[in-house]
């Protein structure tokens, strides 16, 4: 009998662990015991009773097909691993770490420009005279550089811890009763998640009441403002990042929205997103750089950012509504 417990268990190793496939294989299991049982009782020796139930077994793939089972398919037909409560948890973990460090890497970029703001205007208002103007904002550039510097490492080391759960992009199945407890928790953080955006968004909105604000000391300390203005604008982005980052996290497992798209389908949406921002984003910063070095429009030039930055998130949303309205005609 453990010959056949052992077969069985081999047989069944590839195959997802959902409720249907054990019903299916504690059934054969029982039935072969029964077979085995027969044949003894007939008279067959243990080899020859155990030959006969494994070869009446049949083929496992034929045997899935004649009950009508599906089984979830990953990358070039091979079968979707099956996540546990550890993996889980570990994935969770990680994504929110990554989210963390995302978002503290585009704080860094956006207090990047908010030095080369200040360090201008301190200039201009003659709080720094050791050097010449020129001198002054070469070295304010040192720590945008710095900040865009440590940003990228962040950006990049995020994106190794991620790395081992690569294999998810081709899809995975979730036992019942974690796909269930996923859900539940999803349903809870929604609120969450709500609370978050109101508060980052009203924070975006409301940065430009420390421009109205600086505006009252006068014109000349409207820079200040600006430099407050990113501040703040920097919290908020942080706070869509982060929790934006966790909520991602469930629609990823739970296999939600976006993540419903088969495997081809949304690897092509991000891989033709992906070669836009490889141009437009790199082109942002040569015209950030040249209006700054040719034309000093130091004060001004930040708005280069949240401009490209709005206008690359509304083509991304309208490029994947225009190709879900064509999947759906």
């Amino acid at each position: 009998m453990d010959t056949i417990k052992t077969y069985l268990e081999n047989m069944f190793a590839s195959l997802p662990k959902t409720n249907e496939i054990m019903k299916v294989k504690a059934d054969l299991l029982a039935n072969m015991e029964d077979k085995y049982n027969e044949l003894k009782y007939e008279g067959k020796s243990e080899n020859e009773a155990i030959g006969i139930v494994i070869s009446e077994f049949g083929n496992i793939d034929e045997l899935i097909k004649e009950l009508g089972i599906e089984i979830p398919q990953g990358k070039e037909g091979e079968l979707l691993p099956t996540l546990t409560d550890n993996e889980v948890k570990e994935y969770m973990e990680t994504n929110t770490k990554q989210g963390k460090l995302i978002g503290i890497g585009v704080v860094l970029c956006i207090l990047g420009a908010a030095f080369i703001v200040l360090i201008a205007k301190l200039v201009e208002d003659g709080f720094i005279t050791s050097f010449s103007e020129d001198t002054a904002m070469m070295l304010g550039l040192i720590p945008l550089f710095v900040l865009v510097a440590i940003a990228v490492g962040l950006f990049i080391y995020s994106g190794t811890l991620v790395e081992k759960y690569k294999y998810m992009e081709f899809g995975f199945n979730l036992p019942p009763h974690l796909k269930n407890e996923l859900q539940q928790r999803y349903q809870n953080y929604n609120s969450t998640y709500t609370l978050s955006v109101i508060i980052g968004v009203s924070l975006c909105i409301l940065s430009p009441v420390v421009l109205f604000l600086s505006s009252l000391f006068g014109e000349e300390t409207i820079v200040y403002g600006v430099v407050g203005l990113l501040l703040i604008v920097a919290i908020g982005v942080y706070i869509f990042i982060y929790f934006g980052k966790i909520r991602e996290n469930y629609k990823r497992l739970l296999c939600l929205e976006e993540y419903s798209k088969s495997y081809k389908d949304k690897q092509e949406e991000e891989r033709f997103i992906r070669v836009v921002a490889s141009i437009v984003w790199p082109l942002a910063v040569i015209i950030f750089l040249i209006s700054g070095f040719i034309y000093n429009k130091w004060g001004i030039n930040w708005i280069i950012f949240p401009i490209v930055g709005m206008v690359f998130g509304m083509f991304s949303a309208a490029y994947n509504a225009i190709r879900g309205n064509k999947k759906v005609s």
